[in-house]
């Protein structure tokens, strides 16, 4: 294998887009990958994800990692995510890849998370020599299912990776690289940084043209390359699997197992899979015309979690694989349960009216929105949260139950302001009261007729509210019953709204995605153990640290204060001398009793050193709201050396409802 450090690829513009190349030992032209990246292709923050490349290449591919404009070292301006721009340039890339005289004219692409989003918005401009994809971790709906709303409500996620994208959309190039012009090419992409990144997705509120662009569910036809999309219960995209293998029109296999946000070979909860033999068989397949078998296995592979207690964070979650021929699935069908005054029962109840107005910090048990495994990230047990909300409770199972797919919410209810949300989950309760959540989902009130629109309601009104849960794979074990449970707040995943809407509620039902494997048996293929080659040599300087470290709570005035880690640490990556620092912190406050006195503050810094070179960035980013509106404070710092090079302040206002107050940059 040999590998390429850099190398240029000029557009048609002029532009020039960075690429490091793995290339097979391999006699005459072979197929290529591409994984085409918004960071520095050269730094790994754990050195885990670069680790598919020598395996490619030692699988007879040509690995290649680009730089798209604007990021590492490559030239121009990139202020955004999922842009035409992006996506052209990407089209240019794989034409000059299947050009090369190393490259047999067959391209493929692989990609987690922003590559894993860009794999499917690529494939669907059908560029000629795109042969294969394969995504992990992404979503084909940007409004429905990314980090910043989540059924109209906007999540808290929005502020964090927010922060995250604004400190490393504007690192510096290398020295190294391009040279003693490096500091000219950092200060103009500062300049280009004409808004947070958190403020320009508040500005689309409602599912605008903004989110249909690069949302490839809008036109699932112009995707006809074949799909692998992975996935894992554990992460925040678990629905796209399951709708990507039902409405692409090409060949397409699914795979989601326990995991979080990572790829399956090192991804925690375990276990993992032989994730490299995985995609190379399904690349051979495709990319070089071999019979690897692995389209006559069932089109969706998946984890069914079993019940076991409720915990931040799980080396491996209980289960076992299954499969499914074809999704959909031939099932018995769903399974109604009515909300009642007296739980959940098989058959239509008469009206009740239960009103639920829950304590602010309502939600101190979700989790983060998209955990990563690798910290406590997890859902831990409901029965605090359960206590906050009003909970139905189903008869005590007499056989285990599987669920596989979108459980369905349907209510009726009112509330007392005219803008509330609910939060519903879908909990298991053990024999003992232990409460874990199977799967959940949330509601802006006044998207109740459609995420492209925000209408208030008429305090007092009557509504019926249609909501589908995430995705998910669990089996209910027999002595264990399930729960319905309805909340007004979901903090800290969500940002409270300001107020304390009083929601009453009429009547409802859930509807249960059941699954029978004797109705069309079919056997989980073996996905073999892990194997993953040497990760990038590094030193680790300081050690990450990731998740909800402490929660404290004032027991005189009640407020309460969630600290969460987003440490990558600090790592010496010896191949190319580059001390590399990533460290992150968030602080959550609210009041149980005054959602209004709620905040969220993300922290973030970014550091390069090597030798005499130093160079820094520094981000905060505070989201905090009135009766009217959400306010966003952000900053942006860099430093050569300990000098500041540049500085600037922004302060944004948006309405609940669009019109009742101007707002804007004031810097």
């Amino acid at each position: 294998m040999r590998i390429i450090e850099t190398v240029w690829i000029t557009l048609s513009d002029g532009c020039r887009l960075a690429a490091r190349m793995w290339l097979p030992d391999a006699p005459g032209p072979v197929p290529a990958i591409l994984e085409y990246l918004p960071y520095r292709r050269r730094d790994r923050h754990r050195g885990d994800d670069a680790i598919l490349h020598p395996a490619l290449a030692e699988a007879g591919y040509a690995a290649v990692r680009v730089d798209m404009r604007g990021a590492g070292d490559s030239d121009g301006l990139m202020n955004d995510e999922y842009t035409p721009q992006e996506w052209s340039d990407a089209c240019e890339v794989i034409a000059w890849i299947a050009a090369q005289p190393w490259c047999a004219g067959a391209v493929g692409m692989i990609g987690i998370s922003w590559s894993g989003f860009n794999a499917l918005q690529i494939a669907a401009l059908r560029p000629p020599a795109l042969k294969a994809i394969v995504t992990a971790c992404s979503t084909d709906d940007r409004y429905a299912d990314d980090m910043h709303y989540m059924g109209g409500v906007l999540l808290n996620d929005n502020l964090q990776y927010g922060a995250t994208l604004f400190t490393w959309t504007p690192t510096p190039p290398d020295p190294d690289i391009v040279g003693d012009g490096w500091r000219d090419i950092w200060l103009e992409r500062l300049q280009a940084m004409d808004q947070p990144p958190p403020a320009r997705w508040m500005r689309h509120a409602v599912r605008d043209d903004y989110w249909r662009s690069g949302s490839v569910c809008e036109d699932y036809a112009a995707v006809q390359v074949p799909v692998l999309a992975v996935g894992g219960w554990a992460d925040g995209y678990t629905n796209t699997v399951l709708r990507l293998l039902e409405n692409l029109p090409g060949p397409r296999k699914g795979l989601i197992g326990p995991w979080g946000h990572a790829f399956p070979h090192i991804a925690t909860p375990g276990p993992q899979i032989d994730f490299i033999g995985y995609v190379t068989r399904w690349f051979d397949h495709w990319l070089k015309g071999e019979r690897t078998g692995i389209m006559d296995e069932p089109m969706l592979t998946c984890w069914m979690q079993e019940a076991e207690p409720a915990r931040a964070r799980y080396p491996a979650r209980r289960g076992r694989w299954v499969a499914e021929r074809r999704w959909p699935a031939e099932s018995p069908g769903a399974r109604i349960l009515h909300l009642a005054a007296g739980g959940l029962q098989p058959a239509a109840s008469p009206p009740f009216a239960i009103t639920v107005c829950s304590p602010a910090t309502t939600g101190i048990a979700s989790g983060e929105w998209c955990p990563y495994g690798w910290g406590p990230d997890m859902p831990g047990d409901q029965r605090e949260d359960d206590a906050g909300s009003a909970c139905f409770d189903g008869p005590v199972a007499d056989t285990s139950l599987q669920i596989l797919g979108r459980p369905i919410i349907n209510i009726e209810l009112a509330a007392d302001r005219p803008q509330a949300m609910i939060a519903v989950r879908l909990n298991a309760v053990g024999p003992d009261g232990a409460s874990i959540r199977i799967t959940y989902g949330l509601l802006n009130l006044t998207q109740r007729n459609g995420h492209d629109r925000c209408e208030p309601l008429v305090p007092g009104g009557h509504y019926t509210v249609r909501l589908p849960l995430k995705a998910v794979a669990f089996e209910l074990p027999a002595g264990f019953r399930l729960r319905v449970a309805v909340s007004t707040a979901y903090w800290p995943l969500a940002a409270p709204l300001p107020t304390r809407a009083v929601v009453t509620l009429y009547a409802g039902s859930v509807e249960l995605p059941l699954r029978n494997d004797i109705i069309d048996p079919c056997a989980a293929p073996d996905l073999g153990a892990p194997r993953s080659p040497a990760p990038v040599p590094a030193r680790v300087l300081v050690p990450p640290q990731r998740g909800r470290l402490r929660l404290v709570r004032d027991m005189d005035d009640g407020d309460t204060t969630l600290e969460v880690a987003r440490n990558l640490g600090a790592l010496m990556l010896e191949e190319t001398g580059l001390r590399l620092d990533a460290l992150g912190r968030e602080t959550y406050r609210v009041n149980a009793l005054d959602p209004l006195s709620a905040s969220s503050e993300a922290v973030r810094s970014a550091g390069f050193q090597r030798g005499d070179w130093q160079a820094r960035l520094e981000v905060t980013t505070r989201l905090s709201a009135d009766h009217d509106g959400w306010r966003l404070e952000s900053s942006l710092d860099a430093f050569d050396h300990d000098r500041a090079i540049f500085s600037r302040r922004w302060e944004d206002y948006f309405p609940f409802f669009p019109g009742a107050r101007p707002g804007g940059e004031v810097s």
